[in-house]
């Protein structure tokens, strides 16, 4: 079996308020769990610039193997804080005008069609915080549904303002609405592509992939998680629209992790981010993994996200089906099953169990990512006791 000796990764997260540094310090602990479940090593560098994006390098090894890694992270924290670092009148009415875009671009509608529990997802937090505005109202209003004096809304006002800032948001958080109004409000610009800033920041990284991709490897794998799929799919687009020999005699994984390219990719506007999912699709070089589970909602489960897009004739991508129940302890899971966004972000974290999927034997282990997605993981890392 021929192993991977040296490879470069493109990371490019979720939509989380953490910076490459932060995104760093998680790696290192998920590898070090890694490490224990699967007997390998690694040795974690530190970060080796100061600005963007922070790279640092990864070295593994166990009693058979030893690999080379540098990984850079395309963190989107800057926008993500530039959309929550807002006064809280203006994120609901930024959230609120992202959900009719939504739905007047016909995502929601496709949403359902090809995910329901997709649909769900998008429409959960403006339910709630649209109940939560009618029970407000509600205690407001109070005196007049009583048929009581005018003067009554002296108390009642005061007491349904209190009800909102001190029950009904802190309640909210435990369901991250207000992020995810960001999150949708971010959809929304990588589908219209009509705000500067993105586009600005987009061309940012794509000079940094630009300069990773130069670098001699065995492997380059560019990964993303959910939010940051759409954003890889734009940034690698890109190179390809520019230089369509760019991957050429290179080996090229894009692994896409709980993938929510759709989210943006199914708003009618979305032409670019469509056309960029194609050169992805038929590029020669680039072997697509797509890995999906099916507890996770807030993905397209089983959906072939090239031909959605548009592209039936495109090779498809490769699916791993993964169960996070499988990744974890019974007690571990039986903890995060009923939070939605841990369970959605185990992709990029350590297990508890040896696993059809690791993301850290994907981005440092010795296996070449066409072979991680045989999904019989522990199997093919058999041969170190050989």
């Amino acid at each position: 079996m021929e192993l991977i000796r040296k490879r470069v990764v493109l990371h490019f997260p979720g939509f989380e308020p953490l910076d490459g540094r932060a995104q760093r310090a998680r790696y290192e602990r998920s590898a070090k769990q890694s490490g224990k479940v699967w007997g390998f090593e690694t040795e974690i560098g530190e970060v080796e610039n100061a600005g963007y994006p922070v790279s640092f390098t990864v070295d593994a090894k166990s009693a058979a193997w030893q690999t080379q890694n540098r990984i850079h992270i395309l963190d989107h924290d800057e926008l993500v804080q530039s959309l929550r670092n807002k006064p809280l009148a203006r994120r609901m009415i930024d959230g609120f005008t992202a959900a009719a875009r939504i739905i007047g671009d016909g995502a929601m509608a496709a949403y359902f069609r090809h995910a329901w529990r997709f649909g769900l997802f998008f429409i959960f937090p403006f339910l709630l915080m649209t109940l939560g505005m009618l029970l407000t109202a509600t205690i407001a209003l109070a005196p007049l549904g009583f048929d009581l004096p005018a003067w009554n809304l002296i108390w009642s006002l005061p007491l349904a303002a209190a009800f909102f800032a001190f029950v009904f948001l802190p309640f909210t958080e435990r369901f991250h609405t207000l992020h995810l109004f960001a999150d949708w409000e971010m959809a929304v610009a990588l589908g219209r592509m009509n705000r500067p800033e993105f586009s600005a920041f987009l061309e940012r990284c794509a000079v940094a992939a630009r300069a990773a991709l130069a670098e001699e490897a065995d492997e380059y794998v560019i990964s993303s998680h959910s939010m940051g799929s759409s954003v890889a799919a734009h940034v690698l687009g890109m190179l390809l629209e520019r230089e369509p020999n760019l991957l050429a005699g290179k080996r090229v994984v894009f692994a896409s992790l709980g993938s929510a390219v759709l989210q943006c990719a199914l708003l009618k506007p979305a032409s670019v981010l469509r056309s960029r999912v194609g050169a992805i699709a038929r590029n020669p070089a680039i072997f697509w993994l797509d890995v999906q589970c099916l507890t996770d909602a807030i993905h397209f489960y089983k959906v072939p996200v090239a031909a959605v897009t548009g592209h039936p004739d495109a090779p498809p991508a490769k699916m791993l089906f993964i169960r996070v129940k499988q990744m974890l302890t019974p007690e571990h899971y039986k903890k995060i099953k009923l939070d939605f966004l841990r369970v959605h972000r185990q992709y990029v974290l350590g297990p508890d169990l040896q696993a059809p999927f690791d993301f850290t034997l994907l981005t440092a282990g010795p296996l070449a990512g066409a072979i991680v997605a045989e999904s019989k993981l522990g199997e093919l890392m058999e041969f170190e006791a050989a």
